[in-house]
């Protein structure tokens, strides 16, 4: 069975402008938000875990490769999606987990994460190459070259572990794979600093690498594979600031994409674009359009707009959910998500913490506590009439919905809607009918 990603670039290359979102998180809400919103149409969705969610030794969610899998299916199963429209990522699969161990270490240690991947069945599968290992000279960018060499040791890695998966399913759908060094940091930028977009000499000699180190490593073959390559189109975020798409400072790469028809661009940290910008970069030639804070950004705004509401219609504190209170709580007392990428002074940081567009909150949803204060929290607003024109005050998007009898006054589905805002942007912007 041929990978659907394919049709990406073959659909590129006969003039028609379609791309896909590619949605990375491992928030329960957010992907049943997501697979929900892929319900209304007739298309596929692509959901990705990265190498610091989900790896080896379970990353910060606790899940192994396998695991993920189990857990998206199981909210798919749970509203009725069916499993099969599903495409299941990896990104960044490569040292970035490692980066503290010198490369006799960090790749095997790579190459064991990819396997599990590959094994599990993910389909889309990044190879990052693109970070400095302990033993590799700090003042000097890695060279092509050796991003590409560390690229091939995980290529084989993937070719070995689908061919034990394909003898043991032989319909499994061979995977495809994105790869480039031009990786902006994972979760958005840390500090405000001037895009730099990747010159077109940039991006073709990290083609031109791949295909001079696959060939002497005996595994020219598997370039058909590489579907697309990361680049910076010219997009990021940090903490309050958003870098929107200027498509005259990408013209000039865009224009040398042309000469590659095997292959889109992967755009990452597309978060909080306007969906104008996102259909722009799709017509430009980034195909894969990565989105992941934004998400989860939407679900915490959504659920501190239910907190407040609760604080209006719920006068005994001790009732409440105090959900606020609870996130900052948990994440004060656990500050290693948080701590080295929001500076600034304590009530500056405060507000980073809940507010940020980096939205590290999400690494503390799967705290026991936060999940219990979100269960109380909708269970009293359940319990409660929420009057409309208190919803109009703190949900007016959702307001809107709810009056025209296309949302019902739920707390979850106010929640799920807000993350199917977001969504409706990519689905403009992929060109999804």
């Amino acid at each position: 069975m041929e990978n659907q990603l394919f049709n990406l670039v073959s659909l590129r290359s006969e003039g028609v402008v379609k791309g896909m979102p590619s949605y990375c998180t491992a928030s329960p809400i957010v992907i049943e938000a997501v697979l929900k919103q892929a319900s209304r149409f007739k298309d596929h969705v692509l959901i990705e875990a990265t190498s610091n969610q989900v790896n080896q030794f379970g990353g910060y969610t606790g899940m192994l490769p396998a695991d993920y899998r189990d857990f998206v299916y199981s909210i798919a199963d749970k509203i009725g999606f069916n499993r099969s429209d599903i495409i299941l990522a990896g990104d960044h699969l490569g040292p970035q987990p490692f980066q503290t161990m010198p490369e006799a270490q960090a790749m095997p240690a790579a190459a064991e994460m990819v396997r599990l991947y590959v094994e599990a069945g993910y389909t889309k599968i990044h190879l990052d190459t693109s970070m400095r290992l302990a033993d590799d000279d700090r003042n000097a960018p890695l060279s092509d070259e050796t991003v590409a060499r560390r690229g091939a040791l995980l290529m084989k890695t993937a070719r070995d572990a689908f061919a034990r998966l394909q003898a043991k399913e032989p319909h499994a759908v061979h995977p495809v794979f994105i790869i480039g060094s031009e990786v902006p940091i994972p979760g958005g930028a840390q500090v405000k600093e001037e895009m730099s977009v990747t010159s077109p000499d940039a991006f073709e000699k990290t083609l031109q690498a791949y295909q001079k180190v696959w060939a002497e490593e005996g595994i020219a073959d598997e370039l058909k594979y590489v579907i697309a390559v990361v680049v910076q189109p010219g997009v990021e975020f940090g903490d309050d600031e958003v870098h929107m798409y200027r498509r005259e400072e990408a013209v000039e790469l865009c224009e040398r994409l042309k000469k590659y028809p095997q292959v889109v661009f992967e755009g990452h940290s597309t978060d909080y674009q306007s969906p104008q910008a996102l259909r722009r970069m799709v017509e430009d030639g980034v195909g894969i359009l990565k989105v992941g804070p934004a998400l989860t950004f939407a679900a915490r705004e959504a659920l501190f707009a239910l907190s407040h509401i609760e604080d209006e219609l719920i006068s005994d504190k001790n009732e409440r959910s105090n959900y606020i209170e609870v996130l900052e709580s948990v994440m004060l007392e656990d500050p290693k998500n948080w701590q080295k990428y929001y500076k600034g002074t304590e009530q500056q940081i405060a507000l980073k913490r809940a507010y940020s567009y980096s939205d590290r909150s999400r690494y503390y949803m799967t705290d026991s506590r936060l999940k219990k204060a979100q269960e109380r929290l909708f269970e009293n607003l359940r319990c409660a009439q929420i009057p409309m024109g208190l919803l109009h005050q703190y949900m007016p998007l959702q307001y809107v919905q709810v009056r025209d009898g296309l949302l019902e006054m739920d707390p979850k589905a106010l929640v799920l809607d807000a993350v199917r805002v977001v969504c409706e942007d990519y689905n403009f912007a992929a060109g999804v009918e």
